[in-house]
């Protein structure tokens, strides 16, 4: 006789399981939406996680007579003499006229978490009456954010993607040799002061700002942490929060949370730059019944002038006769093109090239879709 006719087995699943459970369900999604899924790490910014502004004030010197005209630009000669002052030269009183010197500004970004010694590259523009850059050396100058807080030092010789050659009647300048650029030319002597690793929150901005991508995010971050740890805050903004019971720093969740990938969802939109032609539409644009007609007409006009020569013998002259060829081209004739009730994005433009209408005519024909409210989408011209 069994003691018990029933037992009951408690099976506990590790967390960890379950995650892996559902990343390979998130595997298989993805196989099947091919590539309309992006990864969170492309759609999202994370808190702090940017680059820092630096810029700084200096001297390029060794110029080949192509410098800056201390007539002319007053600051250029007022900083030589400072820095000849710095080195126990008194040069204050000194008349200095040389064209080797240009005053120019130096620009760099700083990484989020860049350290001490962590080289970077800068760029260099003259601010002068300077012709060229080329051959020129900068000499150290201090990188500052716009707090006036110091966090690198640039130096080094300046290379620039143009050339100046000139003479005394001719000159040929290729690109802007007033411009030139450092590679790893400043070194980071101050580090940014972020603790990230030990954080418990940290929040995610959409680039495209959304209510339904922001909530796909959450949606795809909670199912994966199999908890609730993202929240959507606004359309802009997700706060994820570290669970207590996780073994890893903000950096491991962080990690694991970036290559999750959610299909985007998207405004529908029309660009339009006027200046150039270019038209471009999103997949969800959708346009009402509306029946279009478009008909041009085009005048052309060409003169071809004939030079009439007396016969031999003769007392005429030479006479410029005019001949002038005009034809005209009228397509109002056109019939009307009939476009159906909520169509998609391909049977629009479907619809608009059997008009045989051109770029030009197709900006105006969207105006006029626009206008009327028959148009479902945001329009942007630029």
């Amino acid at each position: 006789m069994m003691e018990k006719a029933k037992q009951m087995i408690d099976i506990t699943i590790p967390k960890q399981i379950i995650r892996l459970m559902f990343l390979c369900l998130f595997m298989v999604i993805n196989l099947n939406v091919g590539y309309a899924a992006s990864r969170i790490k492309d759609i999202v910014n994370f808190e702090n996680l940017r680059t820092n502004k630096l810029i700084g004030y200096g001297l390029v010197v060794g110029l080949n007579g192509t410098g800056d005209n201390f007539g002319a630009s007053q600051f250029t000669k007022q900083s030589m003499q400072t820095l000849l002052t710095h080195f126990g030269i008194n040069a204050s009183q000194m008349e200095i006229s040389s064209r080797n010197v240009a005053a120019v500004m130096i620009t760099a970004e700083l990484p989020a978490f860049a350290i001490s010694g962590t080289s970077l590259d800068v760029s260099i523009a003259s601010i002068g009456d300077s012709k060229s850059l080329q051959g020129g050396i900068l000499l150290a100058t201090n990188l500052l954010a716009l707090n006036g807080t110091e966090y690198a030092v640039a130096q080094g010789p300046v290379s620039i993607g143009g050339y100046l050659a000139e003479g005394r009647a001719a000159t040929i300048t290729t690109g802007i040799p007033t411009v030139g650029r450092i590679s790893n030319g400043a070194i980071v002597e101050r580090e940014l002061q972020l603790f990230f690793a030990d954080r418990t929150s940290i929040r995610m901005s959409l680039k495209n700002p959304d209510f339904t991508t922001a909530k796909r995010i959450t949606r795809t971050i909670n199912a994966f942490m199999a908890q609730r740890v993202a929240t959507t805050l606004n359309p802009n903004t997700i706060r994820i929060d570290r669970p207590i019971n996780y073994r890893g720093t903000m950096v491991d969740l962080i990690t694991e949370i970036e290559q999750l990938r959610v299909e985007v969802d998207q405004i529908a939109k029309v660009l339009i730059d006027e200046q150039t032609g270019v038209i471009v539409m999103g997949h969800n644009v959708r346009v009402s019944q509306v029946a279009i007609a478009q008909g041009n007409l085009t005048i052309s006009i060409s003169e071809s002038p004939l030079i009439s020569q007396p016969a031999p013998f003769s007392n005429g002259t030479t006479q410029e006769v005019q001949r002038t060829q005009l034809s005209v081209v009228d397509n109002s004739d056109n019939s009307l093109a009939v476009l159906d009730k909520s169509i998609s994005l391909h049977e629009l433009v479907d619809g608009l090239n059997s008009l045989g209408v051109g770029p030009r005519d197709l900006i105006s024909i969207l105006q006029s879709i626009k206008a009327l409210g028959a148009l479902q989408a945001e329009l942007i011209i630029m």
